[in-house]
């Protein structure tokens, strides 16, 4: 198959000197994000339909990618910047800082994915002390352009000269303190000019330079400065987060200002084509008047509901509603657009597919596919498995006797219970020590990033649905409420005074719901989810809101189930677990752990038989164990009649079955000093110093147990033969396989194959019932992975074990390293996420790819699938269909997640040949 080369980016092999490094914003597209970045690009598709976008251009991420190599920006850059500044200095009839009528412009980042608040953006740039006259005699408004100033200072300060924006802020403050005004809105434009000679006083003295007076200089610092907030620490975290590749770089569109802060006939806002929190279709989003964009996504000032503007501007708002459903048809989704007023011109500064909820997700998908805009097979590309997961997580009981203190707007749903806090040092560290924590802020920056990520959910007294603690918090999947503005958050003194005088002190607990906006004191009780209750048969689509969206989840898990090619199964050891993952979909058992069913009162039994010092005391405790054995298998082949049951024979060291040896030495000594009878514990004291291993899971356990401990195999065997022919006898359609573990070599599963197929042989015989029972084996081993060949001979499945394989591959224990050095290798970026929570595909994934096609080399008809925790992981999925498995086992709760990942496995494949 032929590579598909953007012909615009470097290639292995070309020159940095012959690569284009930017493009007018006439010059691209929606489709070149790898290139443009997301801003860029849709900047680009928003000019080429014609849309009011104010003229600019874009910096490639091949610039930023050369800069971030190298350390130094490419040689050609400068030049191209200046042939594209010159172009639109004559395409708008003025020059970038002139003294009179200047040119002024913005300088933001754009990466291929959306990273709310994460990157740098500076406005207003070529602003100086000069220019700022000329500004305010072409505006004719002196407040206007010193607001300007002071703006371009205070972001230019933080973002590019690392001044701490707390000095800006506390300047702000103590000018509105002085005029004895709330807002900054109300302060004057002498009030605003005094601020301006204070920042750059700020400015001197932290950087020990003065603020730069060339505009050019502002400009090729502020470009410098988003190239190197790509490698910020709050950047890395967020992508960390998201999963996002570190090495894209980001792009820098620069364009031409307008002004959304020259009165009350301009303003900035945002806006959704559908709502982002649930999906309904009408007018959502914010707006601001005489204010910049930045003023809305920061949440410092509240903004009224966009269908305000009709009342302000009938104008403005008729057009940009036209012009929001041109872009939802042309992108067929949800949009999230930027826009700005200038007096009374609407101009748009950014669309893209807007972040949603899961339950908007769902909604939305279905939905297009009602307006015929996509089809099924699209839609399934436009949910995840982890917006499922989300939606089946419990809700606040509305009956329960709960004290309301406040409400706010409903920006992420969810129903989230923690202690108090009030900064993101604090959550994080309480979250660390276990403690489940709401960060409380009067609004989030990006610097609060941490404490968003370590907390259950968040809740802000300033903010609406754009503002960035929504934004980011709807893209991390956590619960949040903004804007609840009867509550008073006092961040130095650690404390919310809400209604009617009542304190919330830090440590104090409250709840929230994202669903309703609503703030509770203490903790609300919760009750499943409606989407659970679906799953389980206790609910059915319908007409209220919650039915709503049962009926879009229970559309698109039709959608899946028709599209996947990959069955799902369920770990299931006992027949109540088997019974409620067939309930949610579960198409057979992929691995039933027998281990389970020998704890409680069996473990007795299995005492004995470790204990046991003939040949007649075994086969008598194994006799004991048979009934019991046989009962727990026909429990289940009654829950999974007619569908595949794989049951894996006894697993673990056998000394998890015995006294832990502290204690046991313990009661042995105690009872020898008080001269009383122990020969039992004495004995059981030896067993376990016999059984004792420096490390048993990489000892006696699985098929060398089997080999070890004679009968102990053939029981089991005979317990689910016999416990197959009773089914079958009763009518029933038992599907039993019997699995291996820990299988290093082919010769054992041959011994151990041999023993069991003369055990069915003897249970057809005495019932007279044919039973096909199919035998294969756990691939848990590097070895048994890398002669997959040879084991397949002797094997009718495999099953991989992707627990154990990839503790074997890295070479690290699962119990001890995750709590140890984990959090430093995610933080260092080794991992991108926990190699037991997503497969790893080029270590564990290769053996397992390789295991498959050798297996099936030997035996073409050869079962595949994998029952490690891995089954339910989304992305793992994907991989398991790509390399041929025929079906995925996970836990029962994670079964409609891998069902819905599956067909959009298929439906990722599709896409991927039929391009």
């Amino acid at each position: 198959m032929s590579e598909n080369k953007d012909p615009h980016v470097a290639q292995s092999g070309t020159s940095v000197e012959s690569v284009k490094f930017v493009y007018d914003f006439t010059e691209g597209n929606k489709d070149l994000k790898d290139l443009l970045g997301g801003k860029g690009a849709n900047l680009a598709e928003m000019t080429n339909l014609g849309l009011p976008v104010p003229p600019g251009f874009t910096i490639t991420t091949e610039a930023c990618k050369v800069y971030l190599d190298s350390g130094e920006e490419p040689a050609a850059l400068r030049d191209e910047v200046s042939a594209h500044l010159d172009a639109l200095e004559q395409r708008m009839g003025k020059k970038l800082g002139q003294a009179d009528d200047p040119l002024l412009v913005s300088v933001r980042s754009g990466a291929k994915f959306s990273m709310p608040g994460m990157m740098d953006t500076v406005l207003n740039i070529g602003l100086s002390d000069k220019s700022v006259q000329g500004l305010a005699e072409q505006a004719g408004d002196d407040r206007f352009a010193w607001d300007s100033y002071r703006r371009l200072i205070q972001m230019f300060g933080k973002t590019v000269l690392g001044v701490d924006g707390e000095l800006f802020e506390d300047a702000l403050e103590a000018a509105k303190a002085a005029k004895k005004v709330t807002v900054d809105t109300e302060l004057e434009a002498a009030d605003l000019k005094k601020l301006v000679t204070k920042f750059k006083k700020i400015v001197k003295t932290e950087c020990g330079r003065d603020f730069p007076q060339d505009p050019r200089e502002q400009m090729d610092l502020a470009i410098k400065a988003v190239f190197d907030s790509w490698n910020g620490d709050r950047a890395k975290l967020y992508r960390r987060q998201e999963r996002i590749p570190h090495d894209l770089g980001t792009a820098v569109n620069v364009c031409s200002m307008v002004f959304g802060n020259l009165g009350p006939d301009s303003g900035t806002g945002v806006a959704f084509t559908r709502d982002p929190a649930s999906g309904h279709q009408g007018v959502y989003g914010d707006y601001l008047q005489n204010a910049q964009g930045e003023d809305v996504v920061a949440g410092i000032r509240n903004t009224v509901p966009l269908a305000e503007l009709e009342r302000i501007d009938k104008k403005s708002y008729d057009q940009l509603m036209q012009i929001m459903e041109t872009l939802e048809n042309h992108y067929k989704d949800l949009c999230d657009i930027e826009f700005t007023i200038e007096r009374g011109r609407l101009w748009m500064l950014q669309t893209r597919v807007g972040k949603r909820t899961a339950g908007a997700a769902f909604r939305i998908a279905t939905q297009l596919v009602d307006q015929g805009l996509i089809d099924e097979a699209e839609a399934l590309t436009r949910v995840n498995g982890a917006q499922l997961a989300q939606l089946m997580f419990p809700r606040f009981d509305e009956s329960a006797k709960v004290e309301q203190v406040g409400r706010g707007i409903a920006a992420s749903p969810g129903a989230a219970v923690g202690k108090a806090v009030f900064d993101s040092y604090t959550a994080v560290k309480w979250s660390r020590s276990g403690e489940k924590v709401i960060l409380i802020r009067r609004e989030t920056n990006p610097d609060d990033l941490d404490g968003m990520i370590a907390a259950e959910g968040i809740l802000t007294s300033r903010g609406g649905k754009t503002s960035h603690a929504a934004v980011v918090a709807r893209g991390m999947g956590k619960t949040c409420v903004c804007g609840a503005e009867e509550l008073e958050v006092d961040t130095k003194r650690r404390r919310m005074t809400v209604p009617g005088g009542h304190v919330v002190e830090e440590g104090d607990v409250v709840s929230i719901d994202g669903s309703s906006g609503k703030v509770y004191l203490g903790e609300v009780p919760v009750v499943p989810s409606p989407v659970v209750e679906y799953f389980e048969g206790r609910m059915h689509p319908g007409a209220d809101d919650a039915d709503e969206l049962v009926e879009a989840v229970h559309r698109m898990m039709a959608f899946a189930d028709r599209k996947r090619r990959l069955r799902v199964r369920a770990n299931a050891d006992n027949a109540e677990d088997a019974l409620r993952a067939r309930r949610f979909g579960a198409q057979g058992i992929g691995l039933c752990r027998t281990e389970h069913m020998f704890l409680g009162d069996r473990r007795e039994l299995v005492e004995r038989l470790i204990l046991a010092d003939t040949q007649e005391e075994r086969e008598e405790s194994l006799k004991a164990l048979l009934p019991l054995q046989k009962k727990d298998f026909v429990e289940l082949f009654e829950a999974m009649d007619g569908l595949p049951v794989t049951i894996r024979l006894l697993d673990p060291p056998l000394h998890e079955f015995l006294p832990d040896i502290t204690e046991l030495s313990v009661r042995v000594a105690l009872a020898e000093s008080r001269q009383e009878p122990h020969e039992n514990e004495l004995r059981l004291l030896q067993a376990v110093h016999r059984l004792h291993e420096q490390n048993p899971m990489l000892g006696l356990r699985g098929v060398r147990l089997g080999l070890v401990i004679p009968g102990l195999f053939t029981m089991q065997v005979r317990a689910i033969a016999e416990a197959a022919a009773e089914r079958r006898n009763a009518k029933g359609d038992p599907r039993a396989e019997i699995m291996i573990p820990l299988v290093g070599t082919v010769q054992e599963l041959e011994i151990v194959r041999e023993e069991a197929d003369k055990v069915i042989a003897e249970v057809e015989e005495a019932t007279g019932t044919r039973l096909k029972l199919a035998i294969g084996t756990m691939i848990e081993l590097p070895r048994a992975a890398l002669t997959a060949g040879q084991i397949a001979e002797a094997a009718e499945f495999f099953s991989f074990g992707t627990n154990d394989l990839t503790q074997t591959v890295w070479g690290f224990s699962r119990d001890d390293v995750e709590a140890s050095f984990f959090t430093a290798y995610l933080e260092k970026g080794i991992f991108g996420v926990s190699p037991f929570e997503t497969i790893d595909k080029d270590g564990v994934g290769s053996l397992v790819e390789s295991a498959a096609q050798a297996g099936r080399a030997t035996r073409p008809d050869l079962k595949l699938g994998v029952c490690g925790e891995h089954g339910g992981d989304p992305e793992s999925v994907h991989f398991f269909h790509e390399v041929g498995l025929d079906y995925v086992s996970c836990s029962p709760f994670r079964i409609p997640v891998a069902r819905l990942e599956a067909g959009r496995a298929a439906v990722t494949a599709a896409g991927s040949d039929h391009r």
